[in-house]
Parts: structure tokens; C-alpha cells; sequence
């Protein structure tokens, strides 16, 4: 076994190998960007090494840098990661040439299995059944026009390099292929230098179905289940589980077996997935290989017991796998749910800025696997994952269950996420059923499509809200400190107190009644009641834990005067807090009138601009996109507010802009 290796990667991975590292005695090195200087990941690790400026070209995909840290630190090895240079075969060659183990599979193995086209030919070889399509690079609009013709429509257009779902174009009909093509070509040449594209038949209702595979350097591969990770948005994970409701043992054989032999084609060592496409019918089809560690890999930790990183570290090592394909047995259910800092409520733009305040979760069968801490800095420059919380449970109810309630209690302030969206996602119907695909985003959570909250959960964030600010009010008129860790009784127990809670257009009568002998507390929000108990703030973490008829709930919590934000299971509201006097006062107040329609372009995320797409005195209509912004490795569209003629272009590519510039004007 290795002594020393580098991590050639940031953030919530390089923890993870550090763990492992850790535990088996293994001394590592981490690499780091000016910006990265005080991340969590330089911390951890035992040695530390400065790339360069923070751009990823200039720090973390410097494959020379990387390799001569290595050496300079007397490291044996080097392990990627995920992202940056994990399937980048001259990196992996690099490493090899250089007298160092590459945690990984070869050089060779990577360039045939990361051209899309070339893995396709190695899996019909293989036996592997592959979605109907061409097969072979296509670059003219006129050849598309033939093959999609022949193939039938829809057709999904995807770029035979790279991945992350990048190039990637569905195609509905004839018309919508030429511009299908020139976008998918321009940001696939952009992002991997390399135009080439081939075609398929678009499954529409496909779930996402990927097999763990492990391979040794001596001809052992087995397989270590299944993972479903249909639930996506712009073809990246959102949530994952293992193992999936729609793969019964037999078939979790015929997959397994399929994936395995696809490794053996291509002469694979060390950790793969093998990527499928199921449909309604139950048949599957091969749709890539990623040469790497996966993101979602603690799912398959959780349901099997191995550590994948030290699995990854014998084979690299050249040692043989210690368990056979008989030793895998699957118990239980994980799920896990990516955080990131990105804005749900528009169209996922990314977010940055500092982390304020942060609380790792602790609890059991919770894991974190998580790459910040408070004061840590969220930039432009790398992918929006902040971290990952896992769950397992002994049945599928049971870990979604403990993944909803981790993330009720679960904390970051500075920048926008999306963990409530995720928690939604977790609480839907849809989701609770196993009515899973990859549009499941898309049919469930568009405006139109949400879900009326159910009135327990309401009412429940009703009985919340009040609690903190009932307590909170009674603590400042008896001249306490203001917030207590603690929050319990400090009002007379008679009379019952009354109050008119309003949250969106929900209006609640809520009755309360509590006793300073006891935790207990009683309330009726509108006619119905509830037995309270033991309510707890944490006020570091904002959040209150209360029991509430036999249940024990975590509600995050914000507030200010009588406004009360409340996140509890994937929905948040603000409420206000009124006195029955106060609210039939309210009631009589003038509404406040609209506001002018805004004559500005303003930018919606921090970033670099990329391209502008129309010029001045040109006349655009609202929702046409105007300015192109690259942030977090994501290329993002800024629509115009309104119908108009353009005054003037503030914006120009090359330049950074930060959230609220404006970026054109418009003539009044």
C-alpha cells in the first residue's frame, strides 16, 4: 500500500479520500488555488501545495504543476477526484511516465472510454445493448437531417466528447435541428475543444440506472449494484438512491453482468460506472461510462459496507480484490441529496459569496460529506456542489425519511441553495411513490405543477412561527436575554394567548397555552389541536426542535420584528404574526401599488461575460435572451425584463460582472 499520495482536486472529494487516507495511515498531499488558501481540503490534509491564480486553467488542470508536486513531496501516487482531470487520459499518462501510480484506470482506457462513439463500438462488441441511433461523428446539418429521418423523431443530439450532460440537444422535429446543432457545437468545442457529434433516439420517459463496477490489474471485475439517479435537472444529479425500486434481482444480475463485461472489453482497472437508460418495458441500453469515482458513491457504500476510496487504492496499489462478486450483498436503502449553491427560484442560476453560518449535521444513519465550513468562500470559479447528505435506512421509506428530517435541521447562510428544493423533491407524492424518470423535475415542479401544501405541514410551520416569536416577545417584555438557547416558558400559563398568523394566503387562528412546571404547551390553530413538547431553539443553528402530537420535527428558522421565515420538509414561507387587534387594523391598510416596469438589464449572477447577443437600437421582446454569462462552469442566458428598444450596452465579453450590474439599458 502506497505511504504517501496527492489529491489533485478541492472541496468535499479531496475530504473524502482524506478520510479514508487517514484511517488506513496514508499521508497526503492536497493542491490549492490562490483562492482556495484557507479551504477546508488544505486544512485536512497533511501537506499542502499553492498551483496558482484561482482560474481552474491556471491552478487545478495544470497537469505538469500537479505531477511535480507530487514528486516534489516524495508521493507514489495521485488520486483525481471527480471533475478537473479525472478522465483526462494525457493527465493519466503523465502520471504514469512521471514513475507515479494513477488511482484510476489508464491512460488508453480512458481516451476509449471518454470518446462517446468509441465506447459505444466497445459495448456493442461487448454484447451491451446501445440505444438505436449513428454511432458515428456527424458534423453536417445535411447528414443529421438523413440519419434523425431514418432514426425517427425525437432524437437526442450528444457531443462524443466530454459529459455532464454539455452539448447535450433534444430534437423534436426537422426545423429545430440546425440550430440544435450549432449551439450543441459551439459549447462542446468551447468546453472540450472538440465539435464532434453523433446521434440517438430520445427515450421520453427513461430512468437513469448506473452499475458500480470495481476492477483489480490482474482480470477480477465485479459488480456492486445499481444506483437510480433519474431524479436531474440539465442532466446533472439532484438526488440519488441505491438500490432502485425498478430493478428486481434478476435484472440487477443481467446489468451487473453487462457492465463487467464491458470493463473486461476495455481491459478496465479500479473504480467505473456503467451508465443506463431504462424504459417503461424494463429494457436498458448502454449510454456511458465514466472512468472515475462517481459523486454519488456513498449510496453504494452505505447499502454494500466497503469503502470504495480504499478499494481504489488496492487496485491502484496492484493488489487483488479482496471480496469476489459472492462477498456483495445489498441491505437496506441510502439516498443522498446534492447541495449546492445555486437558486432554485431562478432557473437554478449559481450563487457565490461567504458562508455566514454553518452547522455540520450529526445524527444516526446521517453522513456529510461536505467541503465547507463557515467563512469558507463560494466563487465563480468552480462547480456550485457545496456538499452531500446521505442517508440510510432498513427500508426505502425509512432513509427518505432520514434524508427529509437531516435536511430540516441542516444549516448554510451566505449564499442561495437549493436544500429546500431538494427536500421538495424528497416530500412530492410522486417521489414517495417511486414514479421516478429524468423529466420528473420537469412534470412536477414547474410553476403550474406545485403542490398544494397539506394542511398538517402548514399548520405545523403555524405552530412554529408562533412559538418563536410568542417566546421571544414575553422574554423582552420581562427584560431577559434576548434568545435563550433554551426558549421555554416565561409567560403567565392563563389566560390562552391568541394570534392571526398569516403565511402567503393562508390564514391561521392559533391559540396557545403553556405552563413554566412544564415543557408541555398546548395549541389550537384553527379548531384543531395539537400537544406541543420540549421546544428547543438552537439559536446558533436557527432552528427549533419541537415535539409535536408524538412526532419530534426540525424547523429552520429566521426572523425580524413580526416576520417569521420558516423551511420545514422542502417548503418555506414567511409569516406574520399578528395580535387580534393588530390584525383587524391590517386588515384596513391601504395595498401597496405595483412598481414601474424596470428599464435595465441587470445582471442576475455574478461572472464573466461571454457573448452579447444584440446590439444598440435593436428592438427585443421579453424573454429573449440578450447576454451570455459564464459562472461555476455553466453558461447562462440573462433574458430581457421586457418588450423594448435597446439604449445602450453596458456589458462587453471578457468582462466580470457581479450580481446587479446592469448590463443594457433600454429606451423609456
Amino acid at each position: 500500500m502506497f505511504k504517501k499520495i496527492l489529491i489533485a482536486n478541492r472541496g468535499e472529494i479531496a475530504i473524502r479520500v482524506i478520510r479514508t487516507c487517514r484511517r488506513l495511515g496514508i499521508g497526503t498531499v492536497a493542491v490549492f488555488s490562490e483562492i482556495d488558501a484557507r479551504s477546508l481540503h488544505v486544512r485536512e490534509a497533511d501537506e499542502a501545495v499553492l498551483l496558482g491564480p484561482a482560474p481552474s486553467s491556471e491552478s487545478y488542470l495544470v497537469k505538469e504543476k500537479i505531477v511535480q508536486a507530487a514528486l516534489d513531496h516524495g508521493c507514489e501516487a495521485i488520486h483525481p477526484g471527480y471533475g478537473f482531470l479525472s478522465e483526462n487520459a494525457p493527465f493519466a499518462h503523465a502520471v504514469v511516465q512521471a514513475g507515479l501510480a494513477f488511482i484510476g484506470p489508464s491512460a488508453k482506457v480512458i481516451a476509449a472510454l471518454g470518446d462517446k462513439i468509441s465506447a459505444k463500438d466497445l459495448a456493442i462488441r461487448a454484447g451491451v445493448p446501445v440505444v438505436p441511433g449513428y454511432h458515428k461523428p456527424l458534423t453536417s446539418l445535411k447528414q443529421l437531417e438523413r440519419v434523425a429521418d431514418e432514426v425517427g423523431y425525437p432524437v437526442l443530439l450528444k457531443p462524443a466528447a466530454g459529459g455532464g450532460g454539455r452539448g447535450m440537444r433534444i430534437v423534436a422535429a426537422q426545423d429545430e435541428l440546425g440550430p440544435a446543432l450549432k449551439s450543441a457545437q459551439d459549447e462542446t468545442r468551447k468546453g472540450f475543444g472538440d465539435d464532434r457529434m453523433f446521434l440517438e433516439r430520445y427515450i421520453t420517459t427513461p430512468r437513469h440506472i448506473e452499475i458500480q463496477i470495481i476492477a483489480d490489474q490482474h482480470g477480477e471485475v465485479i459488480s456492486l449494484g445499481e444506483r437510480e439517479c433519474s431524479i436531474q435537472r440539465r442532466y446533472q444529479k439532484v438526488i440519488e438512491e441505491a438500490p432502485s425500486l425498478a430493478v428486481n434481482r434478476e435484472l440487477r444480475r443481467r446489468m451487473g453482468a453487462m457492465a463487467c463485461a464491458l470493463a473486461r472489453e476495455a481491459g478496465y482497472a479500479n473504480a467505473g460506472t456503467v451508465e443506463f437508460i431504462l424504459d417503461e418495458r424494463g429494457d436498458f441500453f448502454f449510454m456511458e461510462m465514466n472512468t472515475r469515482l462517481q459523486v454519488e458513491h456513498p449510496v453504494t457504500e452505505l447499502v454494500t459496507s466497503l469503502d470504495l476510496v480504499e478499494l481504489q487504492l488496492q487496485v491502484a496499489a496492484g493488489e487483488p480484490l479482496p471480496i469476489t462478486q459472492d462477498d456483495v450483498v445489498i441491505k437496506g436503502w441510502s439516498m443522498e441529496a446534492r447541495i449546492c449553491a445555486e437558486d432554485p427560484s431562478r432557473n437554478f442560476l449559481p450563487s457565490t459569496g461567504l458562508i455566514t453560518r454553518y452547522a455540520p449535521l450529526r445524527g444516526e444513519h446521517v453522513r456529510l460529506d461536505s467541503g465547507i465550513e463557515s467563512g469558507s468562500l463560494v466563487s465563480v470559479y468552480y462547480d456550485s456542489l457545496l456538499s452531500k447528505v446521505i442517508s440510510w435506512g432498513e427500508t426505502r421509506e425509512d432513509a427518505r425519511r432520514t434524508l427529509v428530517h437531516a435536511l430540516n435541521r441542516y444549516r448554510v447562510e451566505g449564499v442561495t441553495t437549493n436544500l429546500d428544493f431538494v427536500n421538495a423533491i424528497l416530500n412530492h407524492p410522486a417521489f414517495i411513490d417511486g414514479r421516478l424518470s429524468t423529466g420528473f423535475i420537469e412534470e412536477y415542479f414547474q410553476k403550474d405543477a406545485l403542490l398544494e401544501q397539506p394542511r398538517e405541514r402548514m399548520e405545523a410551520m403555524a405552530i412554529a412561527a408562533t412559538m418563536v416569536y410568542h417566546n421571544r416577545q414575553n422574554l423582552v417584555r420581562e427584560s431577559l436575554k434576548p434568545m435563550a438557547a433554551r426558549v421555554g416558558p416565561s409567560h403567565k400559563p392563563e389566560p390562552w394567548h391568541r394570534y392571526v398568523v398569516k403565511g402567503d394566503e393562508h390564514v391561521f387562528e392559533v391559540q396557545l397555552l403553556g405552563s413554566p412546571a412544564s415543557p408541555h404547551w398546548s395549541f389550537t390553530v384553527n379548531g384543531t389541536d395539537y400537544d406541543v413538547i420540549s421546544p428547543v431553539f438552537e439559536f446558533y443553528r436557527r432552528r427549533l426542535k419541537l415535539k409535536i402530537n408524538d412526532q419530534y420535527q426540525y424547523f429552520r428558522l429566521e426572523y425580524q420584528g413580526n416576520f417569521i421565515w420558516v423551511a420545514f420538509s422542502g417548503f418555506t414561507c414567511v409569516f406574520e404574526i399578528y395580535t387580534p387587534r393588530e390584525w383587524a387594523l391590517a386588515r384596513f391598510m391601504p395595498r401597496r401599488e405595483e412598481g414601474v416596469q424596470d428599464k435595465h438589464l441587470i445582471s442576475p449572477l455574478p461572472g464573466m461575460v461571454v457573448d452579447i447577443l444584440v446590439k444598440e437600437g435593436e428592438r427585443v421582446f421579453r424573454g429573449q435572451d440578450l447576454v451570455l454569462i459564464e459562472s461555476m462552469k455553466m453558461e447562462c442566458g440573462v433574458s430581457s425584463p421586457c418588450d423594448g428598444t435597446v439604449e445602450a450596452v453596458q456589458a462587453s465579453p471578457g468582462k466580470a460582472v457581479e450580481t446587479g450590474d446592469v448590463l443594457i439599458t433600454f429606451k423609456s
